[in-house]
């Protein structure tokens, strides 16, 4: 690396180090390798530099990581002086470090809610099974965000686990708006799609109406009878006064949007 790169980030002002910091990923995502290494070079000797250069940098690793990033990413998801370990749970993500694991459930009590939030989507990504029961909790956390986020996580980590936790919820909602643990659910196709359609004979409006639109979330014909019945026939609410039916008309528009976005990529 041209130690004139390196400059670019550490002298003048901050906007000036931003500007040439935007200019460098530039000329990264363009295949420069003297620009890929400076990058390197941010978050190898991440002391060395401004939070700000290093979280903007770390926006965009898929650019210019590799390989020789996984020590310093680690070192940085535990360094709370430095205060950027959501950027670094970021970067383990993107390049793939399962060895974050360990140093990611750590932050799942972080005092920082976005470092909470990018440690559960760090953990989701990288699909290790065995978080699980670390995640579970998270599925009744006071803060919305942080709910979504972690029923995602166990959708994309899948698993009998994590299914488990997600239908526990279901069954046992804590919270009458549970459209993140629907969208969930529908990511275990085509397992998933017997229990929700039994789900939707249920006595309880509100497990017929999340039924609803999990099954729609689906994308699967199978979903469609069902769904056409509650459809034609449910006219009960639930207790934030949404209607079965309107969420089955809903569900089966949506089955149809995913399936028609399927046909597009395919073709």
């Amino acid at each position: 690396m041209n130690p004139a790169d390196a400059r670019l980030l550490k002298d003048g002002d901050l906007a000036t180090r931003e500007e040439n910091l935007r200019r460098l990923l530039a000329q990264a995502e363009d295949g420069d390798t003297a620009a890929k290494e400076a990058l390197r070079a941010l978050v190898r000797d991440y002391p060395d530099y401004h939070r700000a250069l290093y979280s903007r940098a770390l926006n965009r690793a898929d650019v210019f990581g590799d390989d020789t990033l996984r020590a310093p990413l680690l070192a940085a998801l535990a360094d709370t002086r430095y205060n950027c370990q959501a950027w670094a749970a970021m970067g383990c993500a993107e390049l793939g470090f399962r060895d974050a694991v360990p140093g990611l459930v750590a932050m799942l009590d972080h005092s920082q809610e976005m470092a909470r939030e990018q440690a559960v989507i760090a953990l989701g990504e990288l699909g290790d099974e065995s978080v699980v029961p670390a995640l579970t909790p998270l599925l009744g956390d006071p803060i919305a965000g942080m709910r979504e986020r972690a029923a995602e996580a166990l959708g994309m980590i899948g698993g009998d686990a994590a299914l488990a936790a997600l239908w526990d919820e279901f069954e046992n909602r804590r919270y009458y708006r549970i459209g993140y643990i629907a969208s969930a659910l529908s990511t275990f196709t085509p397992d998933i799609i017997p229990r929700l359609c039994e789900a939707a004979d249920s006595a309880d409006a509100d497990q017929r109406y999340w039924a609803a639109v999990a099954l729609g979330s689906t994308g699967d014909d199978r979903a469609v009878p069902t769904l056409e019945r509650l459809m034609a026939h449910d006219r009960g609410s639930t207790v934030f006064d949404g209607m079965v039916n309107v969420a089955a008309k809903k569900g089966l528009r949506t089955l149809r949007r995913i399936q028609a976005a399927i046909a597009a990529r395919e073709s």
